[in-house]
């Protein structure tokens, strides 16, 4: 394949990237396989353990993982965080996830911003979550981040794309990979951001809340390529305010005679 996702200078066939945080570990490792995933995120509590707890031990060979900093409320426990999972052996990709609203669950920019700095001064390949906003998104790519990753919809909702016109403009105006991460709740929505020209999708909840969980996983990664391949093929003109054949109405019956 030619046309590869491209992250901190690491290259990837799929743009599914799961989140791990709300399945079972032995679930995960059939919902990467399932879903052609090539990255997962992962809690730094989860592999903070020995023995059969450890997530690490059901991360299939040559996976991608992409630590978040979940937990954090502030930038500076968000690079501890880092810290502690590159000792743990997780590399040098990371999620920033900085959280101070306990209701909506809503990422701090301003602090998100402030991470990425540092982080990226040590060393790591930053991936910051944000609220999509075009400023916070232009300073924290001027910050160091490697990709933007705005909301959908707030976490866990399964809401879809609410923020629809706000990641479009970051689509146009971000010189980086833009990956919606959180609400999304279904493939198709997964198929529209595609189709809009985010670069990937994160997906969590709807796969881990599905009936048929590695189903859902294999759909998700369908849709994802489907929108993918809409997007580079160029989608077709909207008609407004009449309607328009889809063959032609004059020409083909004349006398050739």
């Amino acid at each position: 394949m030619t046309d590869l996702l491209e992250i901190g200078g690491r290259k990837f066939n799929s743009r599914f990237i799961l989140g791990s945080g709300k399945f079972s570990l032995g679930m995960t490792e059939q919902v990467i396989r399932h879903g052609g995933v090539e990255m997962a995120t992962l809690a730094v509590r989860r592999s903070n353990t020995a023995g059969e707890g450890n997530i690490l031990d059901h991360m299939p060979k040559g996976l991608t993982l992409l630590p978040n900093t979940s937990g954090a409320r502030t930038a500076e426990e968000a690079v501890r965080i880092a810290r502690l999972a590159r000792e743990l052996g997780c590399g040098d990709f990371v999620k920033v996830e900085i959280i101070r609203d306990s209701k909506y669950l809503f990422p701090d920019n301003v602090q998100t911003i402030k991470a990425v700095g540092m982080l990226k001064d040590e060393g790591f390949i930053p991936m910051p979550y944000m609220m999509p906003d075009l400023t916070a998104a232009r300073d924290m790519a001027d910050a160091g981040a490697a990709a933007i990753m705005p909301l959908g919809a707030p976490i866990g909702s399964n809401k879809g794309l609410l923020t629809r016109d706000f990641v479009k403009i970051l689509v146009d105006e971000i010189d980086l990979p833009i990956i919606v991460d959180a609400g999304i709740g279904r493939p198709s929505q997964a198929c529209e951001a595609m189709e809009m020209g985010c670069a990937a999708v994160m997906a969590n909840t709807a796969i881990a809340t599905a009936r048929d969980i590695p189903l859902m996983a294999s759909a998700f990664k369908t849709a994802i390529e489907a929108g993918r391949m809409a997007y580079l093929a160029g989608l077709g003109r909207v008609v407004e305010g009449r309607a328009e054949a889809s063959s032609p109405l004059t020409g083909f019956l004349r006398d050739e005679r």
